[in-house]
């Protein structure tokens, strides 16, 4: 895009709800801004507290609009997303007739729906960016009609033969100046112990969760790890009194000490950094992340991803030997400590995922 100083880019970018979703928005928009620093940038979403919260903490403007998914509900359910339809398109129409953008990008979620057909009725330049190997059921139907498809992988089904479709790979967030800076000054005691980064994405994992702090139960000297451990808002407390029980104070700040617990951590790609292993689900942001950093990794998916993406992410990873892939259904304390104190003890392997992980990589991505 050539530089246009004189007047602003007005963009809009639909969808959301998860950091799967929103942070590669997020991304998006960041590059936008650093490629033309007077555009203007609207997140159309569903208007929940992480969605809001998170825009407001990168700065981005953000809308919201009337819309309910329908997979997963009940018959009341999917009637009540339906007669949702037509109120979200009249909503979508009058914010892009306000706002006036030259191009509405959606990112998934059910929400970037009726964007993208209001903008397509009003001759709205569009497209969609699909960030796992399967796309979710808004995208499929919203590849039929947008104008150009942007992939993270080469081989996501059913897109691959489509000729508006781009692979681009997954754009990676970059965190807001202020909170780059707090994250200059983690604590850094115990730098020499082997760290591990746990997390179930933005929501949290429940089966993670129990299987690590079981796994730590089973080891002889659990404090000689490093942890960092993102357990999801419903599992907090719990999590905190298992590392209790086990005499590992727990804080919610790294500067405090470790391990370091907290229901959600603003700024994972630094603490991805610090960590010689990754323990996580496998949606499509955080595998690029990680791959972005050449971090090896242990993924479980999320079994009730839409399709089952999650495996296929996750099979991407451990087919080209970048990381090792556990089925939810499978994973127990044992396995999981079995895995981790084979990374541990074998650094050789360890470094090979890394290298085969940072091979898989998209850096420029956005």
């Amino acid at each position: 895009m050539p530089p246009m100083n004189n007047f602003s880019v007005n963009i809009i970018i639909a969808g959301g709800k998860t950091g799967g979703h929103l942070f590669p928005g997020i991304a998006i928009a960041q590059a936008l801004i650093r490629k033309e620093k007077n555009a203007r940038i609207l997140f159309v979403g569903t208007g929940e507290e992480f969605e809001v919260s998170t825009l407001e903490r990168y700065g981005f403007m953000h809308t919201r609009i009337s819309s309910a998914g329908i997979k997963g509900k009940s018959i009341k359910g999917k009637l009540f997303s339906l007669v949702q339809i037509p109120v979200s398109v009249i909503q979508s129409i009058k914010i892009i007739k306000k706002f006036r953008p030259g191009a509405v990008l959606g990112v998934g979620g059910y929400s970037s729906g009726p964007v993208l057909l209001a903008a397509r009725f009003l001759g709205v330049m569009t497209a969609i960016h699909e960030q796992n190997t399967v796309p979710g059921i808004t995208n499929r139907i919203l590849s039929g009609f947008v104008h150009v498809i942007f992939t993270s992988f080469k081989n996501t089904k059913g897109f691959a033969s489509k000729k508006n479709m781009f692979y681009t790979g997954n754009p990676i967030r970059r965190m807001p100046e202020l909170m780059a800076q707090a994250s200059q000054e983690p604590d850094v005691s115990g730098k020499d112990k082997f760290t591990i980064l746990v997390t179930g994405g933005s929501q949290g994992a429940s089966s993670i969760n129990r299987a690590f702090t079981g796994a730590l139960k089973l080891m002889d000297n659990p404090e000689d790890f490093k942890i960092i451990h993102q357990t999801g808002k419903l599992d907090e407390k719990k999590v905190v009194e298992e590392y209790e029980k086990m005499g590992l104070t727990s804080f919610s700040d790294l500067s405090l000490g470790m391990p370091a617990v907290k229901a959600f951590f603003h700024d994972i790609p630094s603490l991805q950094a610090m960590a010689d292993l990754i323990i996580s689900r496998a949606g499509a942001g955080t595998i690029s992340e990680i791959t972005a950093k050449g971090k090896p990794c242990i993924l479980v998916p999320y079994p009730y991803a839409a399709d089952d993406h999650q495996r296929y992410n996750a099979k991407s990873l451990a087919d080209d030997g970048a990381a090792f892939m556990i089925p939810d259904r499978d994973l127990s304390p044992e396995l999981l400590m079995e895995k981790i104190l084979f990374c541990k003890n074998n650094p050789q392997k360890l470094s090979l995922m890394a290298g085969a992980a940072k091979r898989l990589s998209m850096p420029m991505a956005d």
